[in-house]
């Protein structure tokens, strides 16, 4: 039994950080119809920022506001400057650009940064992690029914519930989400009340690229380095998540984010002869075949009809 909570709240801890990556995914398509498939490289981009921020001597807690910081100019310039032109000839095209955006942003990355892990412990950085805004020493952990559950993954949980709260509230209760909403669902009709389309798109991205950029900086503390390959796996297991919960549903992204980790960890630990560690992403892949055949909107996802 203690192993099983060991590995329930382990897979819980991993499904937080799959959520802030779906997160961003649902913001973008909830505000704009579109799907980013560069989300992870731009928190890799991020995470490398705050990286970079540190060495500066900038403390963790402002390194990683002025990382969002980026994160947020990044997704508005990326939608102003390259999703708004071509998606106005072919919404497919966008898939196209955004893949091409994965490209720059990973090859930007190995240009200024280089390659290797960042601190690189080939240069002797040994005793040098990457810096994580929560506490990740051993000794800090909490026995819950017989679960060793360390701190750091209890406060990356309570982060995501936070955000998934902040969200609904956005998106609920304010005249943002409800003017992301109705871009999404009828930009034309969205002009013709008095929304300002190109505003609202702007910021969706922005605001997904910034949550986006939180995700990454967790998972580099959480892993204690960065390189270009660190967000790759995540994504695939973002979009799991979001295919799984709904790309029109943050909570559904969370719920979906969680389950995934959980799973991924389940079948990993009790059938390692077959999976093991290095076969977990194919979790990933027939979550979201299963989900795309059986349910297509995702659990939590609103099915569209369309009048023919």
């Amino acid at each position: 039994m203690d192993l099983f909570l060991q590995r329930l709240f382990d897979g819980l801890s991993e499904g937080s950080v799959f959520a802030l990556i779906a997160l961003g995914l649902v913001i973008i398509y909830r505000g704009t119809g579109h799907l980013n498939f560069a989300q992870g490289e731009m928190a890799l981009f991020c995470a490398y920022c705050v990286y970079q921020f540190g060495e500066w001597g900038v403390p963790i807690g402002l390194a990683v506001f002025l990382g969002m910081g980026v994160g947020f100019v990044l997704g508005a310039i990326t939608e102003v400057a390259l999703v708004r032109p071509i998606a106005k000839k072919s919404p497919f095209a966008v898939f196209i650009v955004t893949i091409g955006l994965f490209q720059l942003l990973n090859w930007l990355d190995a240009a200024i940064w280089g390659g290797q892990n960042r601190p690189n412990t080939a240069l002797g950085d040994t005793q040098r992690i990457y810096p994580s805004i929560f506490p990740k020493n051993d000794d800090d952990n909490w026995p819950i029914f017989g679960a060793d559950v360390k701190v750091f993954n209890i406060l990356v949980f309570v982060l995501v519930l936070v955000i998934t709260a902040v969200l609904f509230l956005v998106f609920n209760h304010t005249k943002l989400g409800l003017a992301m909403r109705a871009v999404a669902s009828n930009p034309e009709s969205s002009k013709l009340v008095g929304i300002r389309t190109s505003t609202v798109l702007m910021v969706s991205w922005g605001m997904a690229a910034a949550i986006g950029a939180l995700g990454g900086v967790v998972f580099a503390g959480y892993v204690g380095a960065v390189n270009t390959g660190l967000m790759f796996t995540v994504f695939i297991y973002g979009s799991a998540a979001a295919t799984l919960g709904g790309f029109d549903s943050p909570g559904g992204a969370v719920i979906g984010g969680l389950s995934l980790g959980v799973i991924q960890t389940m079948v990993a630990g009790y059938a390692d002869q077959w999976v093991g560690d290095t076969m977990k992403v194919a979790v990933a892949f027939v979550v979201i075949v299963g989900v795309l055949l059986v349910k297509p909107s995702g659990l939590f996802g609103t099915s569209k009809v369309e009048r023919v």
